[in-house]
């Protein structure tokens, strides 16, 4: 069974729920809610945050899937054979999909925001801990289950993906989708990012996930295409704003791997500042 039927099942009841959120949620626990507003200004610079290390072998790609809420690119996690290490992880976590969310212009449609900046859209990056879990279920519902990361980022490596969206326009298609490398996705320097601890943002909401956040701009119109409705129904939905509302902080830390302030200072003194 793919990781997201995986998430859903282990939500329950939650699986039923509206994916544009019209209908109250049942939210565990409540206090580590994704996703947030990241305050640059008042994030935590943690010098001891390692870079991060990706290990993904494309061969591991196997399809994609229009689930009615937005659209995955599925791997085979069965294995060790892509990895996510480092940054602000103790352990290795494997590689499990990726999706995206968007808004219905170029004027939202992201999930988390960094000073109350929108962007059009947000690629995430979903891995699960193999170190501490035998079984995706279980590292779903616990603590440092998941390792997400969070990009908003325009990268030419979208046009193979781009050009199999066709195939899976309606709710419950999916086609084989082979050789397809994620780190393709990844911006040129990943070691400057922001973390914290929160939660899954569609059902079952469960406060599992350490996020890794980065911030670049990313152009989705063409995934406006695409459904929310399947092609035996009548009305058809175009699949649109898919993402979740901002959640409170409520005391959390957000923690930087880079000072923006330094930065600030080396472009002052007319330095370069890194990337």
């Amino acid at each position: 069974m793919d990781c997201f039927r995986r998430m859903q099942d282990a939500g329950g009841h939650c699986m039923k729920m509206h994916p544009m959120w019209q209908e109250p949620l049942a939210i565990p626990g409540g206090d580590r809610q994704s996703p947030i507003d990241i305050v640059v200004r008042k994030s935590l610079f943690d010098p001891q945050l390692k870079p991060l290390v990706p290990l993904y072998d494309p061969q591991t790609c196997q399809q994609i899937w229009n689930n009615g809420y937005s659209f995955l690119v599925e791997y085979d996690d069965t294995t060790d054979k892509s990895t996510l290490k480092g940054g602000p992880l103790e352990d290795q976590y494997r590689l499990c999909q990726f999706h995206f969310h968007w808004g219905e212009s170029n004027a939202w449609g992201s999930e988390h925001t960094v000073d109350r900046k929108l962007f059009p859209g947000e690629l995430h990056i979903v891995h699960w801990n193999t170190d501490k879990y035998d079984l995706f279920e279980e590292a779903v519902m616990e603590n440092n289950g998941l390792a997400v990361i969070g990009i908003g980022k325009r990268h030419e490596g979208l046009q193979k993906l781009v050009d199999a969206l066709p195939a899976v326009r309606h709710k419950d298609s999916a086609v084989d989708f082979e050789r397809f490398d994620p780190g393709c996705l990844l911006p040129s320097n990943i070691n400057d990012y922001w973390t914290y601890h929160g939660s899954l943002t569609t059902p079952p909401l469960t406060e599992a996930v350490t996020w890794i956040v980065m911030k670049q701009h990313i152009e989705l119109a063409v995934f406006r295409s695409l459904l929310f409705t399947s092609a035996e129904e009548e009305v058809q939905k175009g699949m649109v704003n898919n993402f979740r509302v901002q959640q409170p902080l409520r005391g959390r830390t957000v923690r930087s791997s880079f000072s923006p302030f330094l930065k600030e200072a080396q472009s002052s003194a007319g330095e370069e500042p890194a990337l």
